[in-house]
């Protein structure tokens, strides 16, 4: 939730850079080399050098081999990590990477020629290939290779970074062999919903992939063993296991059956979400915000999110790894306890999806199913409520709808689904978040849009708003209110604290305002809604964990308001 995306962008300004490209594809020729240095970032950012610090290497996502670039943009930095290679004049060289992110470019410069660059708005939350071709000039010796995001956009990642053309000279990476299968496969520490699965470790691996019934489930970067979570009760599966490393993926180990034991907690039956109700979203790590527990979490929310679910290798599953560690030894049984007793007092306790390690892809029936069924296995090993739609880098309509009904039908009407989309994806409802939300009006809770990290945006009245003020966020609620989602639908997200965002905080009095103002009418600013909501569903804030950082003074603040409202 709390990532920068600054969204007034010149994408005009953007289209018309010199050296920008429509997508090529080159093919490399047999006695072309790889003249990039640790392109798979498997020796972290060797070779690399990101402007102000803003480059890290990551283990998920990954596309391959164990090692990703993740950049973060700034509002004066675009995240700009190159690398500059030897080349053999006069010679055609074809640049290529894999991208996850909004608004990633991929160039060269100093080629001697014509410097080239080619981008992607968006890769939709999945991988895209970005590549382009560059011939060098009868003197050129060296080039400069890079990839970038936008300013002030969320982070992007990069994966598979090569630049194949005549050998100049210079160093390559050396070519690692393929791994050899593992051996020694066992599980062990079986319950009603998971199990531990081990094997020896391979010499060269960089990581594993474990497969479930034939079907990739994880990878695994440190250590062999994993632990296989979101499994039924007393049912049998078949895993294998296989080794990777740069050169590619070894063979398949010989296959082990497990077999979960009875019955788990299951999701039980949901309390009924109030009229008027307050989310808050949980952080499942420490970023500087207090460290709770969930039992920690004021009485003021109604809904609490606990953020986030992971990735797996599944396109479109989910999984989830409480952070004992981080968060000062909360043990699994703490955390399943602590989520029944707020279900007990009426609370209902959802899992979010999105976040750093949560970009899921849904784009088609089989990952539409892989989401609703790990999201259903987590429920009932957790005893979640629902889930939260946070995806960062947008969804696909069709198949989040597939995703959602499917999980409705699985859980039953005391399903909670709620959504907290970015500002530009509410503007129109034919944006995707806006679209799913429409599709799934009969069985969602509450579109909690994100007021915050944004570009000036449009109202529903045409004019153009700022954020960080009482009309800035009426005036785009009005956009769903009027667009055809219900009230009680409706919700207005806002930081906690100015800790909690990279922009946009507004304090509490201008919640309640904003509240006020939608609902009765009154304590609106220039803009005034034509009519007023008093269905209004309430409030989110990014996080409980910066709300108690900050004297809990925003819940203790909005929370009576929304409790408050007609």
């Amino acid at each position: 939730m709390n990532r920068i995306r600054s969204l007034a962008l010149p994408i005009a300004a953007a289209l018309a850079a010199g050296g920008l490209t429509a997508l090529a594809t080159g093919t490399a020729q047999a006695a072309d080399v790889n003249v990039v240095r640790n392109g798979g970032f498997e020796s972290g950012l060797a070779n690399w050098s990101c402007s102000g610090g803003s480059g890290s290497s990551v283990s998920s996502p990954v596309h391959t081999g164990a090692g990703a670039l993740k950049a973060t943009p700034a509002g004066q930095d675009n995240a700009r990590c190159s690398q500059t290679v030897t080349v053999k004049p006069n010679s055609t060289y074809t640049l290529s990477t894999q991208v996850q992110g909004s608004y990633v470019y991929l160039g060269a410069t100093g080629t001697g020629t014509q410097d080239v660059s080619t981008w992607t708005p968006g890769s939709g939350g999945g991988w895209q290939r970005l590549s382009t071709t560059f011939t060098t000039g009868p003197s050129t010796t060296q080039v400069t290779v890079y990839t970038h995001g936008w300013y002030g956009q969320p982070a992007y990642v990069v994966d598979e970074f090569s630049v194949f053309g005549p050998d100049g000279g210079g160093p390559t990476d050396p070519g690692p062999s393929v791994p050899g299968a593992p051996a020694g496969t066992a599980v062990s520490g079986q319950t009603s919903t998971g199990l531990t699965l081990s094997w020896s470790a391979v010499s060269g691996a960089a990581g594993y992939y474990v497969y479930q019934d034939g079907a990739r489930v994880q990878t695994v970067t440190s250590g062999a063993s994993a632990q296989i979570t979101g499994l039924a009760a007393s049912t049998s599966y078949s895993f294998q296991v296989s080794a990777y490393n740069a050169a590619g993926e070894g063979p398949k180990s010989a296959a082990v059956t497990g077999t979960t034991t009875g019955t788990g907690p299951g999701p039980g039956p949901g309390p009924v979400v109030p009229k008027h109700a307050l989310t808050g979203y949980w952080q499942n790590f420490n970023n500087g915000a207090t460290v709770q527990r969930i039992s920690d979490v004021s009485a003021q929310y109604d809904i609490i999110a606990v953020s986030f679910a992971d990735a797996t290798a599944t396109p479109g599953a989910i999984t989830f790894n409480l952070d004992s560690a981080g968060l000062g030894g909360y043990t699994v049984a703490q955390f399943k306890a602590d989520i029944a007793a707020k279900k007990a007092a009426g609370k209902s306790v959802i899992l979010s999806i999105g976040g750093e390690k949560g970009t899921i892809s849904v784009g088609d029936s089989a990952s539409a199913n892989n989401l609703a069924n790990s999201a259903y296995a987590l429920m009932q090993e957790y005893g979640f409520n629902g889930i939260d739609i946070d995806l960062e880098n947008g969804l696909n309509p069709t198949y989040m709808t597939q995703a959602l009904r499917a999980l409705s039908q699985k859980a039953g009407p005391s399903l909670v689904i709620t959504m907290a989309p970015q500002t530009i994806d509410m503007q129109s409802t034919q944006g995707g978040y806006f679209k799913t939300a429409l599709n799934i009006k009969d069985i969602l809770t509450v579109v909690n849009m994100q007021y915050y990290n944004s570009g000036s945006m449009n109202g529903c009245d045409g004019k153009v708003y700022s954020q960080g003020s009482v009309d800035f966020l009426t005036a785009l609620a009005c956009i769903q209110l009027e667009g055809g989602l219900d009230p009680s639908q409706v919700g207005i997200g806002v930081p906690a604290s100015p800790s909690g965002a990279g922009s946009g905080y507004v304090s509490p009095t201008i919640v309640n305002n904003a509240l006020d103002c939608l609902t009765r009418g009154t304590n609106c600013g220039s803009f005034k809604p034509s009519k007023t909501y008093p269905g209004l569903r309430g409030a989110m804030t990014w996080s409980t964990n910066w709300d108690a950082k900050a004297g809990s003074a925003w819940s203790n603040s909005v929370g009576p308001k929304v409790h408050g409202l007609p």
